[in-house]
């Protein structure tokens, strides 16, 4: 049974990935040939919200009209060649890979080079004061493991805790009748926001010794991650709209790994109901809402480069009311919120 209910997750997601997507198809980084004006937003940052970064992009720039002079939409992937130059003029930079890693290419930048970083966590202590996280939508992040591996179809939250801190390294801690075998605790790499959450969600500052840190979010087709042992903590958006969505590609996408339910408060949780983030999963420890980074001096200011901004991404602007980015929105698996395109100051 328990191999049988993380098959049927899996199934249930792949069975429904021909829905139909959301307007133009989304490309990585700006389109082969295209570089960014001076004036164009750019954006750079966490891996979780590229891909929908990258279908608004389209969709915002397609609905401006050929030939428009506005500021378009342009964001670079977490990944790919290194360095990169953002825009026309921009000092080429290391591309920043991870939510830590956009914000601080925002503070060591100005607009003349990046506008927004995307991030999967909200303000964290060693952040620069000056910043606005301004909120996207909704999300959440479960564990994952291989479909046909050792790993059962639940674990509590406190089983967690135990297994990133090194406490719990055996299946047969967690049930007697589960394989004699050591488990296997992966993290995404340093720089990662889903990274920060899960441990925070956890209630684990610092990871134990058998904790390996080092894959890409959201890519369950790195090899590290086809043990039978692995878990892994997964955006449960980025996974709907990998599967569900259709939006996976070779290396985006998850694999084998399969998303579990976890136990909180005697409640199990499922990530996923009807093809989309569970409520009640949303609702709990394990529920986040995701961001796109601004400096506060541009984010408040009045000139053209502000209002630039808040065309885009205020709570009057184009992704927080507009029909497309909606419904792009939710082909990427994410869930809406009336709190889109406000600003949380640090």
């Amino acid at each position: 049974m328990r191999k049988t209910a993380a098959k049927l997750l899996t199934a249930a997601a792949l069975a429904t990935s021909l829905v139909t997507i959301a307007s133009g198809a989304a490309v990585a980084d700006p389109a082969a040939g295209v570089t960014p004006a001076a004036q164009d937003i750019v954006g750079v940052g966490s891996d979780t919200i590229q891909s929908v970064l990258n279908q608004f992009s389209a969709d915002y720039n397609a609905s401006l009209g050929a030939g428009s002079t506005a500021p378009h939409l342009y964001s670079w992937d977490a990944t790919g060649t290194s360095p990169i130059t953002t825009k026309t003029g921009a000092t080429s930079i290391a591309r920043p890979n991870g939510s830590g890693a956009g914000i601080k290419a925002l503070v060591a930048n100005t607009s003349a080079t990046v506008d927004f970083a995307r991030s999967s966590r909200g303000p964290a202590a060693t952040d620069a004061h000056g910043l606005d996280f301004v909120t996207l939508a909704k999300d959440a992040v479960t564990w994952s493991a291989q479909a046909n591996g050792n790993a059962p179809a639940q674990l509590t939250a406190d089983q967690l805790t135990g297994i990133y801190k090194c406490t719990i390294t055996n299946w047969q801690q967690i049930n007697s009748s589960l394989p004699n075998a050591a488990i296997k605790p992966f993290l995404p790499q340093a720089d990662s926001g889903t990274r920060s959450f899960f441990l925070s969600a956890i209630n684990v500052a610092t990871p134990g010794s058998c904790v390996t840190s080092g894959p890409e979010e959201n890519e369950g087709t790195d090899t590290n991650l086809t043990d039978p042992n692995v878990v892994f903590p997964y955006s449960v958006a980025h996974y709907i709209g990998q599967t569900v969505g259709g939006h996976g590609t070779t290396t985006d996408a998850p694999g084998n790994l399969s998303l579990r339910n976890v136990v909180a408060g005697g409640v199990t949780l499922t990530p996923i109901t009807n093809n989309q983030i569970d409520t009640d999963f949303s609702n709990s420890q394990f529920g986040r809402v995701v961001y796109n980074v601004f400096r506060d001096s541009e984010w408040s200011g009045t000139d053209a480069h502000a209002q630039a901004l808040q065309a885009i991404f205020g709570s009057n602007g184009w992704i927080c009311n507009d029909p497309t980015a909606a419904a792009d929105l939710a082909s990427y698996g994410f869930l809406a919120t009336p709190a889109c395109g406000v600003a949380n100051l640090t």
